[in-house]
Formats: structure tokens, sequence, C-alpha cells
């Protein structure tokens, strides 16, 4: 949506598409800020109770009340995340922002997609099997150069169990860290078999 969008188009665009939110772009197409029915809410608030509404709104709620634009009425600036960047990337930044979808903007700050809750979620969709076949491959194998043929990785509903024996305790709990951040894993089982720890040898 253009940054010049009126509200009447706004909220003709929210309904037919049945979304919640979208980006606003300026001339050349960077996203400059984003519109939420949040955003949208305090105008239809302040029509009903004009009086009782006025007195609770925040200034930031009444100014947006009086926009007719998309530029006055956005959130800014948006936060966006990169085509690069990770799954687990995108999640931290909804958390912390609280926000339920991302642009996704190119080295330019163009538009190119938008990520959603729903999609993030998506990895936990990935077969069990792909995921284990993953950590043991290019984590174990790949990553960490150790024989695949000394390491069991099962996973069942995204939670992923390790066994094997590493050379040393700093070397598993890497493998271990490592393996929590393949695309679809929800916990890893650490069943390693790490050294003892050598007895020192009291003195005479």
């Amino acid at each position: 949506m253009h940054a010049s969008a009126s509200f009447k188009e706004m909220a003709a665009k929210l309904h037919e598409y049945g979304v919640s939110a979208f980006p606003v772009l300026d001339d050349d197409g960077t996203v400059i800020g984003i519109v939420s029915e949040a955003d949208m809410l305090p105008k239809e608030a302040l029509i009903e109770e004009p009086v009782m509404i006025t007195g609770i709104l925040r200034h930031r709620d009444e100014e947006k009340a009086g926009a007719v634009r998309a530029a006055d009425l956005m959130s800014y600036p948006a936060v966006t995340v990169a085509p690069e960047d990770s799954v687990e990337h995108a999640a931290r930044l909804m958390y912390a922002r609280s926000v339920k979808r991302l642009p996704v903007t190119d080295e330019a700050g163009r538009l190119v997609g938008i990520i959603s809750r729903a999609d993030v979620l998506s990895v936990f969709d990935r077969p069990d099997e792909e995921i284990a076949r993953e950590i043991l491959d290019q984590v174990i194998g790949g990553d960490f150069k150790l024989d695949p043929e000394k390491f069991t990785v099962t996973a069942k509903d995204g939670i992923v169990t390790i066994e094997g024996k590493p050379d040393d305790t700093s070397l598993g709990r890497e493998i271990i860290a490592r393996a929590r951040r393949v695309q679809g894993v929800v916990t890893v089982r650490d069943r390693l078999g790490y050294p003892l720890p050598e007895r020192r040898s009291a003195k005479p």
C-alpha cells in the first residue's frame, strides 16, 4: 500500500485480502512502515464514543484517530528481515517486538515478501526423518567432521535424541547446541556418553 493511500482504501484492502496488516511503501517501493487493524481502530472508537474515548486515548492514538493517509496512520519504523535471514531470527524479532508478521526487504529496503507467524511455525511440520538425517550428515558429519557411524540420531514429533561418545565434553556440548538450531527441532535430548573426568593422583 502506498503512503498516500486513504483510510477507506486501507480498510477495503484489509477486507479484500483477509489480512490484518500490510506494509506501507514510498514512491521508490521502500518499506517505511506498517498499518494494522490496531492502528485503524482508534478512528472507529472515536467516531462511536467521541467524548468518552477521547479521555482515555493516548496522544498517539488520538493522532491516529484523525489520520486520513497511510503515512499518518502507520507504525514506524517498520521491523523487517532480509531474504537470507534465518527463520529463527524472524521468530525472535516477532517475539521481541510483539508483531505477527515481518516485511522481507532487499538491500535497498524494497519489499520482496512477507513472513508471518504461520510461516515461522510451518518449519515444525518438517518430517522427523529429514531432521535426523540433517543432524547426522550435515551437523555431525559436516560441521564437526566426525564419523556419523559413531552416533545415533532419532527424532519423533520434532524431539531429537542424540547418542554416541564424543572425544570430550566440550565437543559433545557443541554438537547438542548446534542440533538445537536445526529447523524443525522442538528440543534435543542429550544422551551422549561423555568421558569421565580424570582423577588427580594424591600427592605423597
